[in-house]
Order: C-alpha cells, then sequence, then structure tokens
C-alpha cells in the first residue's frame, strides 16, 4: 500500500500521460471492478423470465453479487439500477437490495437514460467513489420486457410539438432505423449479411462456453401457456442465439415496419429480452485492503446528442469523443461491444468510424443476444471483459444508440491477464 501511494504521488508530480500509457498505470484511487456478472438473457414475453417480475430479477442477482463476491454486505453504500420500463424501479431495487442481504444501510436508487441506463448506473456508482461520496457500490441493469413498453400514452404538450425535432422524439425505434437505412443508404442486403455474422459468433461463443463465466443461472417459475401448471426452472444460457442462422434464411423475413420502410426487419434488429447484469465497484486501494480480486479499471464515460430521427448513429459521434478525452484511438482498442439496436445503425457506424470487426462484438451482440433496454449497458461490461480475459487483451470500449438521440460510450482496462 506505501508503494502504491508513493506511485501514485510521483505520478501526479511527473509530467501528466496521455494515451496507453496513461489508462493502463495503477494507482491507489482508480475505481476498479471486483465483480462483473448477468443473468442469462431469456426471450421476451415466451421465454423463461416471461413471468419473472423485475423485483425477483433484481433479488436473485443480487444474492449472486454477495455469493459470488463474499464481500461484507455492510461495504456497500449504495446500489444504483438502470432501467427503463417499470414506473416502480426505485421500490423495487430498495426492497430487493434488503431481502438479498444488505443492510438498511446500503441505499439504492434507479437511473434511466434508454438503452445507455447500465452503463449511466455504472457511471454513477464510479463517479461516487471517485469523489469519496462513497467507497463501494454496485451497478445493476435489468429490464423485464414482458411486461411491456415504454412509449408514452399521449403526445406532449402542444408547444413541444412545434419544434420538430421534439416531435421527432416519438418516432417509433424501427422508424428511427429505417430513416438511417435510407439516409446513408444502408443496404436490406447488407443488415442481413451483419445480422447473419451475429448469429454466427454468438453460436461459436455458446458451443465454446465463452458466456460460462459471465453467466451465473437463475431459478424461477415459468407458467405452462397451454395448462396454466407453474414449474420451477433453471436458467443457465441465452435463449436468443438461434443456431444455423444464414443470411439467406435472414433474407427471407419479412420487413417489421412496412410503414416506414422495408430494409430492417425481425432477424437483422435487436430481440425484445429479459435479462440483467451487475458490476461491482470499489476505490483500487480498497480491493487491496479487502482482498477483493481486481478484474478491471473503470476509465471513464461519456455522452453525446444527436437528431432524435436517426438516433442510431449514436456511437459513431460518442466514440470519437470519449477516445479524444484520452488521446486514444481506435488501434488503441482491444475489444469493442457496440449495441447491435438494429443492424442498420451498426453497420454505419462500422463503417463510418473504420471499425475492426474483428475485434467487435466477437461473441455476437444484441441481434443474437437480446436487447434488455436498461440491463444492455452493464452486461456489454460483463461480457466484453470475458472476451478481454479470454484472449489476454487489455482495453475495452463499450457504446450504444440512445432512443430520442443520444449516444454514450464507455472504457474499460482488463487486468486479468
Amino acid at each position: 500500500m506505501a508503494t502504491e501511494r508513493l506511485n501514485s504521488i510521483l505520478n501526479h508530480l511527473s509530467p501528466s500521460k496521455s494515451g496507453l500509457s496513461a489508462i493502463t498505470q495503477k494507482n491507489p484511487d482508480d475505481v476498479v471492478i471486483t465483480l462483473a456478472i448477468r443473468t442469462p438473457l431469456a426471450k421476451g414475453f415466451r421465454g423463461g423470465f416471461k413471468d419473472t417480475q423485475l423485483d425477483y430479477l433484481l433479488y436473485s442477482l443480487l444474492k449472486k453479487v454477495i455469493q459470488k463476491s463474499s464481500i461484507d454486505p455492510q461495504m456497500v453504500e449504495d446500489i444504483c439500477l438502470g432501467n427503463v420500463n417499470h414506473p416502480k424501479s426505485a421500490y423495487l431495487v430498495r426492497a430487493a437490495s434488503l431481502a438479498a442481504g444488505f443492510p438498511n444501510t446500503s441505499a439504492a436508487s434507479t437511473v434511466n437514460r434508454f438503452c445507455s441506463s447500465g452503463l449511466k448506473a455504472t457511471q454513477d456508482v464510479a463517479n461516487q467513489i471517485s469523489l469519496g461520496n462513497i467507497e463501494c457500490g454496485i451497478a445493476i441493469g435489468a429490464e423485464i420486457m414482458s411486461e411491456g413498453g415504454d412509449r408514452i400514452d399521449k403526445p406532449f404538450h402542444e408547444d413541444i410539438l412545434k419544434s420538430q425535432e421534439a416531435a421527432d422524439c416519438l418516432q417509433p425505434m424501427g422508424q428511427t432505423s429505417e430513416n438511417v437505412g435510407k439516409d446513408f443508404d444502408i443496404s436490406r442486403e447488407a443488415q442481413d449479411r451483419f445480422a447473419a455474422e451475429s448469429y454466427q459468433r454468438a453460436e461459436r461463443a455458446q458451443k465454446a462456453g465463452w458466456f460460462d463465466d459471465e453467466i451465473v443461472p437463475i431459478t424461477t417459475t415459468v407458467n405452462d401457456p397451454k395448462t396454466g401448471e407453474e414449474k420451477q426452472v433453471t436458467l443457465t444460457k441465452d435463449e436468443g442465439p438461434r443456431w444455423g442462422t444464414t443470411f439467406e434464411s435472414l433474407s427471407k423475413i419479412r420487413p417489421a415496419f412496412p410503414d416506414y420502410g422495408d430494409r430492417s426487419t425481425g432477424g437483422n434488429s435487436s430481440q425484445v429480452t429479459d435479462g440483467a447484469a451487475a458490476v461491482l465497484l470499489m476505490k483500487r486501494s480498497t480491493a487491496l485492503r479487502i482482498n477483493q480480486p481486481i478484474l478491471a479499471k473503470y476509465v471513464g464515460a461519456t455522452v453525446t446528442g444527436l437528431a432524435p430521427r436517426i438516433m442510431g448513429i449514436g456511437p459513431s459521434l460518442v466514440i470519437p469523443k470519449l477516445l479524444g478525452k484520452y488521446g486514444l484511438t481506435l488501434d488503441d482498442i482491444d475489444i469493442i461491444e457496440l449495441n447491435e439496436a438494429f443492424a442498420s445503425m451498426a453497420v454505419y457506424c462500422v463503417n463510418t468510424l473504420g471499425i475492426d470487426t474483428s475485434k467487435m462484438n466477437i461473441r455476437g451482440g444484441a441481434i443474437a443476444l437480446g436487447h434488455p433496454l436498461g440491463a444492455t449497458g452493464t452486461r456489454q461490461i460483463v461480457t466484453g471483459l470475458s472476451e478481454c480475459r479470454r484472449q489476454k487483451r487489455k482495453v475495452l470500449l463499450t457504446s450504444m444508440c440512445i432512443g430520442t438521440g443520444q449516444g454514450m460510450a464507455g472504457l474499460f482496462v482488463n487486468e486479468v491477464l
């Protein structure tokens, strides 16, 4: 500890570093991740979590956090949930945390920035730790999309609707995907070929057992829709991957949003999914003191806005912004997790940024695995760090587009090499 503190002081006194040397150096005040786990991802409305309520999913995952980390629950000062759809999520995460074994001194809250909510929760907990407001916290992303969507019931106030961009916030996500396809000439063929690759990568990863160290089994109950019989099941693997999916099979699927275009389909768009993920964060000095294994360093995250009607291209704007803050380029990044909300936006971002797809979504993305809205930002961290460990690579970049026209990205350094 004394040596690390001395090194930290010397780093502050020496000329500032930039780029890889800056983000990979280790200091006692670094915010680190000591546990990163997730539930299996289940098909919305017909999968293993279709009859599971959000509070039980949170309760189950938080119990797994305690079991897997062996953390003293008294150490955890705040738990932040990223969730989009549930109007009472703040009640649920507080009650679930108490039932899971955290004391009443462990606070709880929720955040909602649509598809980036899980990353936003991680950023909020990390910022609290960095500022010294708390010593240890948990970020969760969770969504039971089987409970329903997040569309607003009525239009905005008439004065707000006078602004075209404000009115565009009401556009369905499928419409924004078709806008991207038409505005930037992302063909149906290009989208289907991208989607086929996502399915094939997920199939390869699932068969090879690559997901095993990130997924924790969850036991719940499922009602048989034909008999009404309730039975107990234990979910251990993702339900989204469709083995044997090809470009040819995807090209036969009808457009999903015919009122807006003919390029986005149920095969090249993200799946409606239920699931959750969690990361345990604390300062490096704390982790060393209480003998928690350090998986990764949280470097930072940022957000940007853009025209709501083409919200999907958000990562193409926020990724350069984030990398610029740390003096990095895409060549410095080892593993990229880019959320595949739609193939239209993923293809655009790959082409615009010049992303090397051999290091992006190596285990497949949301098209094959699913996109539980509030969970995705945290799920990407869990999956990306697991892939970094498998390949013995260091730098992870995560990013996603966000409904209403935003983009977010996060940067992490794997320390299990």
